[in-house]
This record gives structure tokens, sequence and C-alpha cells, in this order.
């Protein structure tokens, strides 16, 4: 009796039990939505301050750097420049001094080159340094004096020097003029110390402004960064009391319950995510606790099926061997007294008697073949035998053997590789490659059987064919002709119970692997089975691998 027909006994047969119904699904205890901030609250508080500090720093650390960098500008760009052209300017009005005096003292015209080269380069110089000095009032009045003051040195001294020299041609150096010369150039002299002590201010200033600015960036820095530090070690503690120590205590009660201890109730605390999450586990814990006392009814409803079942397989047994033994002994002697009636009596009855005769004995013999061919499939697994590794050249050799009369009868030829070495039950095995030859002769066409048999690896498998020039199979029945006592052909056709495949599937099944019928192959059939790969094979190709 199998586990479906047990299932599906009607009231009234069989053991009469009671089981237990399981408790009705518990109610939904979820609590009400905590009050408290959820943790997505907090995380975005936590980042938002974050953001509007880092957006605070920005713009002071923006606004520090540009006050740097507008005093160092001053300094680099505008104060620097202007000395340097301070000091041309100087230069060139001592050239200018220097090329009337010795313009006078040697009445030759390239004397005045030095006066007219400074002359531009004092022009230039006033120019460059005019823009410049503008924010710089100091500067530009100092500036203003010296060109007040050159200009008056020129047109009282050196322009009337140079045009007397120029109408006499000759050196025209007297005491007074040397003196009224001296005299205006000191004046120049003295607004180009002015000039330059202006500038030193201008610069002292600035160089104080840029180590101000430069003093007042390093402390906005480090503001910046000990606010930040401080933020984010807020942000750690604050996570970690309103999150992680949250969680890590609810971690720990799933762990508790998850070892087992379905009773355990799930404490709620922290942020509404943690606790909602928690009255979650609670209700799950629950429905684990009823579904787990419905299982246990049901363990308890499958053991006594089992037992049924247990009952079932060893009346199985006992009908397979009162159907070896003790129906064996009836059908034997129907068959031998059909048989003493048919060789006793033949031809002297009426010809329709000897044809009842002979089906009476026809029956006897395949009653006979149903019987023990169902025994035979009864066995398969149910009385194991120790498995051995065989070479199949030698199980196939075997079946050969067995079906030597059936292939010489036949003429068939048999085709086979250098077939693998598998662990199997020997005379299993062998009744697998008996019926797919028997099988591969049985039903043939007019020309003699041709069996070709291959084998080849799969993966952890060795895949073997069975190819014959046969009748073949439809794709249709494909799965129908390995149901046991499913015959495609009626018996006058071909002989046979109909049990041949439905036996080898469950024989290959047994070892570990399955069979089929390769529904592309045409014409005539192939069968294909699978057989693990022994574990020393495996080692060997890995080493081949490696």
């Amino acid at each position: 009796m199998t586990r479906p027909e047990l299932a599906e006994r009607a009231p009234g047969q069989g053991d009469h039990r009671e089981v237990a119904e399981p408790a009705p699904a518990p109610p939904d205890r979820r609590p009400a939505r905590a009050t408290r901030w959820p943790l997505r609250r907090i995380i975005n508080v936590g980042v938002g301050a974050l953001v509007l500090f880092s957006l605070a720093s920005v713009v002071v650390g923006t606004l520090a750097l540009t006050n740097l960098a507008d005093t160092r500008a001053r300094v680099v760009e505008r104060i620097d420049p202007a000395i340097q052209q301070a000091l041309r300017l100087e230069s060139a009005l001592v050239n200018q001094e220097t090329g009337v005096r010795d313009y006078s003292l040697g009445a030759r015209r390239d004397l005045l080159t030095p006066y007219t080269d400074g002359l531009a380069v004092e022009r230039d110089a006033t120019r460059r340094l005019e823009p410049v000095v503008r924010e710089f009032p100091a500067v530009a009045r100092a500036l203003a004096d010296v060109t007040e003051r050159s200009d008056d040195w020129r047109t009282s001294y050196a322009e009337p020097a140079i045009d007397v020299v120029d109408a006499t041609g000759r050196p025209t150096v007297t005491t007074t003029n040397v003196d009224a010369g001296r005299v205006y150039f000191e004046a120049v002299r003295s607004s180009l110390d002015d000039l330059r002590a202006a500038l030193d201010d201008a610069r002292g200033s600035a160089t104080a402004a840029l180590d101000r600015s430069s003093t007042t960036l390093d402390v906005v820095c480090v503001v910046i960064a000990a606010g930040f530090a401080l933020i984010v070690v807020a942000l750690a503690v604050g996570l970690r009391r309103a999150a992680i120590r949250p969680v890590s205590r609810l971690a720990a009660e799933v762990r508790t319950v998850a070892d087992g201890d379905f009773a355990h109730r799930v404490e709620q605390s922290g942020p509404a995510e943690v606790r909602n999450l928690g009255a979650d586990v609670n209700q799950m814990r629950e429905r684990i606790l009823h579904e787990l006392s419905a299982v246990r009814a049901a363990h308890h409803e499958l053991d006594l099926r089992t037992q049924d079942l247990e009952r079932s397989n060893t009346e199985l047994e006992q009908f397979a061997y009162v159907a070896s033994h003790d129906l064996q002994e009836p059908l034997r002697k129907i068959a031998s007294f059909c048989q003493l009636l048919q060789r006793r009596y033949a031809g002297r009855l009426d010809e329709q008697a000897d044809q009842y005769i002979a089906f009476a004995v026809d029956g006897a013999k395949r009653m006979q073949e149903l019987i023990n061919d169902l025994l035979a499939f009864s066995r398969v697994g149910r009385i194991p035998r120790d498995a051995e590794e065989v070479s199949c050249t030698t199980v196939l050799e075997q079946a050969t053997k067995n079906l030597a009369t059936m292939i010489e009868q036949s003429g068939a030829t048999i085709e086979a590789d250098e077939l693998p070495t598998v662990r199997a039950e020997v005379p299993l095995l062998t009744a697998v490659f008996q019926n797919l030859v028997s099988n591969a002769i049985k039903f043939r066409r007019e020309d003699p059987p041709h069996i070709v048999v291959e084998a080849h690896r799969d993966g952890d498998f060795w895949e073997f064919s069975f190819t014959d020039n046969g009748i073949g199979v439809e794709p249709d029945y494909a799965e129908r002709i390995f149901v046991i006592f499913q015959r495609l052909h009626g018996k006058a056709e071909y002989p046979g119970t109909g049990i041949g495949l439905a036996m080898s599937r469950k024989i290959i099944e047994y070892h570990g692997g399955r069979i089929w019928l390769d529904t592309e192959h045409r014409p005539g059939a192939r069968f294909r089975f699978t057989l693990p790969v022994l574990a020393e094979q495996n080692d060997e190709e890995t080493d081949t691998d490696g």
C-alpha cells in the first residue's frame, strides 16, 4: 500500500486515530507605532547639522582665503611693483642730473644721453606708479611732490644749462651754477626719500594686514577642524546610543530566538524602526510557535501513517514471498497438466478443443512470466547487495552471453567502445544491459539488428547510449514506455510482459542515475542513461587539470 493510498483512505477504513487540530493563529499583537523619533529623522537631523556646519565652514573659509588673497595681492601685485618703479624713478633722476653735469663740463652731445634716457625712464616709471598708488594717499602725495620738484629742477636749472652749452658750444661751469643745480636736485632727493618712506610705510601696513589675514585663516581652519571633529564625534555617539546599541540588543534578542528559544519575548527599545522591527520579530516568533505546533501535529500524523506504510510494505513483502512460492506451484501444475492434455489428446479432439488447450498453456506460461517479472521488479533495491567496481565492458559481455541464442537467431551485431568502470550491483546492471540489448533485437526491422553501445563522460556522470536500427519509438511515447506493464504493440506481434524498461529505470535510479529515450534520434531508437563517476576518477581528473 503506497503513501497516497493511505492518505486517501475513506472514513472507516484502517485505524481510527484522532489528530489534534493546530491551534488558531495568534492575534496580531503588534504595538501601536512608536512615538520616538524614527531612525530616518535622527540621521537626517545629524546629516543636516553636518551639512549646515560644512556650508558655514565653506563660507567662512572662503572669506578668510579671499581676504588673505587680497592682502597678498596688495603686497605682491601693487606695493612691491611700486617700490621697483620708485627705484627706477630715482635712478632715472640721478642719471638726468649726471648727464646735465657731464654735458656742462664736456660740451659733447653724447654726454647728454643719460639725461635724455633718464627722462624717458622717469616718464615711464611715473606713468606706471600713478594707477598703483591711488589707494595709498601718502604715497600718491609723495609721488606728486617728486614730479613737481623734478619738473622745477629741469625748468630752473637743467634746461637753461643745456641751452647755454648749446648756444656757446663750450663748457659753462661756474661755482654759482653748480651750487644752484645742487640746491635744486637736493630738493628732488628729499622728495624721493619721502616717496621711499611712504612706500615702506605702505608695505609695512600691508605686510601686517597679510600676517593678520594668515593668522585669521589659521584660526578659521583650526576652528573648522575642531568643529567638524566635535560634530563627527557627536554624531557617532548619538548614532551609537540611538541606533547601534538598540540594534545590537535586538540582534542579541533575535539570536536567542533563532537558537530555538521561541518562547523568549524580544524587548523593544530605540528608534521607531527598531521598535517596530522588534514587534515584527515578536509577531513572527508567535507565528512560528503556532506553525511549530501544527508541524508537530503533522509529524505525529506522519509517524502514524509511516507505521501504516511499514506494515503495508511488510504485507507486500509477504505477498511477494507468497507469489514466488505458493502461487508458483499451482501455476506449474496448471501448466503441466495443460501440456499433458496437449500432448496426449492432440489430434484426438476437434480443432477447437486443441485451440482451447493451447490458450490455457499459453496463459499459464504468461502468468508465470508476469509473476516472476513482478517479483523481480519489487525486489530491486529491497534486498541490497554490496556494490562493487565493475567494468561495463564485462557487464555487456555477460549480457550478450545470456542472449547468445537470441543474437544468433536474429543475426544481430553489437558494436561497443571501451566502456568505463563504475560502482554497481553487477546482477542489476547486467539486467539493464540485457533488457536494452534484447529490446533492440526484439523490435527490429527486416534487416539484421545492429546495436552500438557508447559511453562518454559528462561532468560527474558517465553517459551511456544504446543505439539500434530497429522500428524506433514515437516521441509521444517517450515516457509511457517506462511505465510498468505498458505495451505499444500487441502480444502477437512482439512477446513480453512490458516490464523490462520499467525495471531498467528503477535499477538506474537506484544507482543514482537516470534513463531516457533520445527523441531526436532517427531512424531506430537510442536509449541513454547515466551512472556516477568513481571518486578515484574524479581525483585523477583534478590532478590532470592541476
